[in-house]
């Protein structure tokens, strides 16, 4: 249901009129991006926030750094600095048969001793999706997002704080009274199906080139040197991990995590459950896979943790990932296509590489045009 916007007069004092516009613009932020639930007219949203850039461009003593208008970036930068993740960002082992999945359930329950009982003791799992997108930490301190960094390597990524600082979807200044003194936040930065053809629509008006698939989208947006541009384009975000956290006790299981995390006003994808044992892994899976292509975003896959924290700690860690998680990928996708030619590449080494040029075909999320051929036996 739309709501109107009067219940703060025009005539109130700049200071106060400010401190509306502001409360009611994260407002209808809130209930578009984590509730779901939009209620502020495009129009509507976009007259209060020229009306706030009025106010505080007439009195710039009232800007303050959570406000709205500080997400439509700021000046060009040379690179992004290095920034040293205090937790790393690990990666998560794949699987990929269902053989796999239950491979690992079982690795879990010897692990806990869940298995040693009679009848073993089902282990909780938290299932969610797994988005094609770029993986960020967001950092918060007293409630104020302050910091955002790419994956990287897993232990150092880049700062893209003031691009991340334009994603309508991230508040700015959490909410709620359970507020940590600092707060790293894991998710994924992605560009919805939707997003990313109304994207491609003004590349081609502007007869500009077009990206390839909404990964490639938020990756190039999200990476770029002038966050004006960063701003023009329609990212999104869901939190889905933590990193480190100082303040506040942390709830005992990871879906009572993703739950705070709503209550923070910190956008977090609804497609989850708790479900038990391989056999709720599985259904999970294949529910989830059956519902893949009307998704209104590109997933790969399906991630498994441990839900109890306890457990997870219990569990640790192994080289670079997780022993209480698990990503589970969807098959390859697969297209046919017509052999157009076969051109013979050679390397500096004198290596001798046949490349397929092929009709263009999209798979995977992408047009492909090429493929490397590896011999001639491949080739027939």
């Amino acid at each position: 249901m739309a709501r109107t916007s009067v219940s703060n007069p025009a005539t109130s004092a700049p200071a106060e009129r400010a401190a509306w516009l502001r409360a009611e613009l994260e407002r209808a932020n809130y209930a578009y991006y984590v509730l779901d639930q939009p209620d502020l007219p495009d129009a509507e949203y976009d007259k209060l926030f020229k009306e706030l850039e009025r106010i505080e461009t007439e009195h710039p003593d009232l800007v303050v750094p959570d406000s709205p208008t500080q997400r439509v970036g700021g000046e060009a930068s040379s690179g992004f600095e290095p920034v040293v993740h205090d937790q790393p960002m690990l990666s998560l082992n794949n699987g990929f048969a269902d053989e796999d999945i239950v491979a690992f359930d079982k690795r879990v329950g010897d692990a806990l001793g869940k298995n040693a009982s009679e009848p073993p003791v089902p282990v909780d799992y938290a299932a969610e999706l797994k988005f094609d997108g770029l993986a960020i930490s967001l950092r918060y301190v007293d409630g104020t997002f302050v910091q955002a960094s790419t994956r990287g390597d897993g232990a150092t990524g880049e700062n893209v704080t003031e691009n991340v600082r334009t994603i309508r979807s991230i508040p700015l200044k959490l909410k709620g009274k359970r507020v940590p003194h600092v707060l790293d936040v894991r998710g994924e930065v992605l560009m919805f199906k939707r997003d990313f053809e109304r994207l491609n629509e003004r590349q081609r008006a502007a007869e500009q080139k077009e990206f390839a698939n909404p990964r490639n989208a938020a990756a190039g947006s999200l990476r770029q040197l002038d966050s004006k541009i960063t701003a023009q384009r329609p990212l999104s975000f869901f939190a889905y991990g933590i990193g480190v956290v100082e303040g506040i006790e942390m709830p005992a299981t990871h879906s009572e995590l993703l739950d705070w995390y709503k209550e923070l006003g910190l956008p977090v994808n609804g497609e989850r459950a708790v479900v038990q044992g391989a056999e709720g892994l599985l259904g999970f899976f294949h529910t989830v896979g059956e519902k893949r292509d009307t998704l209104p975003y590109d997933i790969d896959g399906v991630v498994y943790k441990v839900n109890r924290r306890d457990e997870q700690d219990a569990l640790g860690f192994v080289s670079r990932a997780p022993r209480f998680a698990l990503a589970h990928k969807f098959p390859a996708q697969e297209a046919l296509t017509r052999l157009v030619a076969i051109d013979v590449q050679v390397g500096r080494t004198g290596a001798i590489t046949p490349v397929a040029r092929l009709e263009p075909v999209f798979v995977g999320g992408a047009t492909v045009t090429n493929a490397t051929l590896h011999n001639e036996d491949e080739v027939r």
